[in-house]
Parts: structure tokens; C-alpha cells; sequence
């Protein structure tokens, strides 16, 4: 066995060991970027080297391998790509005004590097500092919108009860709002999907425009169904009109195809190949705004086929003097 080997077959013996409903050929697909095949002869392997491999069969018809093992459990690999994940997803946290999950992540870094010995913990902290040195946040063009400091935190506490929030919106001018919160979306501009006491539909708050948020203790019932997924994807981007929602398709020219293969411009896109090399892009979503604002970017190689209103928004915009495609 190569040395390459021995030390995945110790890596999928500790994931059989820590992982309280052990794993499955799927996880080591995933986890080992193989085959179906292969990640069966890895199980094949595991079972050769240790006698207290133990499998069960879930309700979902998956086998379920464990290593009952304390030893393994404890083995501690080399850290510094955990240390450097901590650390990114830790200042992400902080950015998007999730305060406490930010605490949380560093405390969970610190507890990490104190499991290490004195030496290994030096040599690990010194190794994920360089690439954190290394690595930058590129700036994205346009505001970054700023909220209520712990609004997020707040949000997220809602959530878990669930709980009802009170503030103002948009302006102190106006009256309190009582909201149900059913989700949060975090970007350059986050916002609270919401439905308001007494009932109507689900809709988005600017989480930059809520003024003197209040947890309230009141609990209440999440609608029947809902998908916070499903809810986002009827947007291309935040804007989500009901008038606007349907099937768009977008052609993209054959210099344009390969690049435009590689964007994901809905989570539920159907992609189509022609034999002149142009790119057919289908999804059904709202937002035409949005939609105009990125397919500006790609000047006269990519035509709207529908739906018309979006067309005719497009049409007299196409530009042939853009020197890069997005």
C-alpha cells in the first residue's frame, strides 16, 4: 500500500469513528472525490484493517459504516486548512453582522489549537497565518448596506424560537410593524422574508431600513410548506414581482457559449448546446431589472428570447464594443 493510501484509509477510519451515524458510500464519494467503485473497495480496505468495523441499514436503504474506536476518535491530523476555514468563515460572519456565530467560530479555532501540542500548534497557527495573509476579499462594485448592529443575531434568535419581531421600517415615520420571520438572505444588501401579523404574503425586508428591532415573546407557526430555497428562486435576484414570473430564455452566441456555460444564473437553469455552438439558457424566475442590469455586461452576445417584456427592455442596449465578456 502507498504511503498516499495509508493515510486516506486513517482518514476514513477517524471520519467512521467521530461521525455519530457513521458513513455512507455517498460521504466518501464526497469526501474523497472517487467513485462509486472505488469508494466500495475503500470500504473493502477498512474492514481488512479493523476488526470493529460495524454497518446498519437506515430507514433510507443506506449502509452505515462505524469504527468503534476511543483511539481513532482521538487522533488529531494535521489542522491548518481547519485553523484557515474558521478563521475565513469567522471574519465572513463578522462582515454579514452575524455577531455571535463570529464569536463562536474563533472560540471554536482557539478550543482547536489548545488540543494541539505546544509545538504542532505553532507550526499550525504559523502555517494558516501565511495563507490568510495571503488571501483577499475582492471588492464587489457598489455600496455594502449597513444595519442595526445584532439585528442579524436577532433575526437568527426569531428564527430559533420562533418569535414575532416589532420595529419601524424604512422610516421612523411610519408605524411599527409586528412580523413572523421565516428566513433570512445575507449578501451585499441583506434582508428578512417575513410575513406580517394578521396575515398576507411572505415578503422581504431590507435588513438596512429596519429601525429599533424588538424580540418579541410571542411564538407563532411557520407556513405550512414553506421553502426559503424555493422562495429565493423565484427571484433572479431580490426582486420578486408575481406579474413578471415565468419562463425566461436567453441565447448566447457561439464566442460566448463556453463562457457563458460556467455562470450559474438560476439554481433550476436548463442549459442547451446548439450545433452552430451558441448557449440556450432556460429558468423561470422574476426581476427583469435585474435581469437587464446583468445582461448588459455580455454587450451583443446574448438575446433575450423571452419573455417579451424583458426583450423589449433589452433591445437598443446591445453593445458590440465590449472588450471582455463578464
Amino acid at each position: 500500500m502507498s504511503f498516499s493510501k495509508a493515510v486516506d484509509l486513517v482518514r476514513l477510519a477517524r471520519m467512521a469513528a467521530v461521525r455519530r451515524h457513521g458513513i455512507t458510500l455517498q460521504d466518501i464519494c464526497d469526501e474523497f472525490h472517487v467513485s462509486h467503485r472505488t469508494a466500495q473497495r475503500m470500504v473493502t480496505a477498512l474492514a481488512d484493517a479493523f476488526s470493529n468495523l460495524t454497518w446498519e441499514d437506515g430507514a433510507d436503504r443506506r449502509r452505515r459504516w462505524r469504527v468503534t474506536d476511543p483511539v481513532l476518535a482521538r487522533l488529531e491530523p494535521r489542522q491548518e486548512a481547519a485553523i484557515e476555514a474558521l478563521e475565513m468563515a469567522a471574519n465572513a460572519a463578522q462582515a454579514e453582522g452575524r455577531i455571535r456565530h463570529s464569536r463562536a467560530l474563533s472560540d471554536l479555532r482557539g478550543e482547536l489549537l489548545a488540543r494541539l501540542a505546544g509545538n504542532m500548534a505553532l507550526r499550525t497557527e504559523t502555517d494558516a497565518e501565511a495563507v490568510l495573509g495571503a488571501v483577499g476579499q475582492i471588492a464587489r462594485p457598489g455600496p455594502r448596506t449597513q444595519f442595526p448592529a445584532g439585528l442579524v443575531d436577532m433575526s437568527m434568535e426569531a428564527l430559533r424560537g420562533p418569535f414575532r419581531m416589532r420595529f419601524q421600517y424604512a422610516s421612523s415615520g411610519e408605524a411599527e410593524r409586528i412580523v413572523e420571520p421565516h428566513g433570512l438572505l445575507l449578501g451585499n444588501c441583506g434582508y428578512l422574508v417575513a410575513r406580517e401579523l394578521g396575515g398576507g404574503d411572505i415578503r422581504k425586508f431590507r435588513l438596512d431600513r429596519i429601525h429599533e428591532p424588538v424580540l418579541l415573546d410571542e411564538s407563532f407557526a411557520f407556513e405550512e410548506g414553506f421553502s426559503l430555497d424555493e422562495y429565493a428562486a423565484r427571484s433572479f435576484g431580490v426582486f420578486n414581482d408575481p406579474v413578471q414570473f415565468g419562463e425566461v430564455i436567453w441565447r448566447f452566441a457561439p464566442e460566448a457559449a463556453d463562457r457563458a456555460s460556467q455562470f450559474c444564473f438560476h439554481p433550476y437553469q436548463e442549459l442547451e448546446r446548439h450545433q452552430d455552438g451558441s448557449l440556450t439558457v432556460r429558468f423561470c424566475a422574476s426581476g427583469w431589472t435585474e435581469m437587464t442590469w446583468h445582461l448588459y455586461q455580455w454587450g451583443d452576445k446574448v438575446e433575450v428570447i423571452a419573455p417579451y417584456g424583458l426583450r423589449a427592455m433589452v433591445d437598443g442596449h446591445r453593445r458590440s464594443d465590449f472588450g471582455a465578456l463578464p
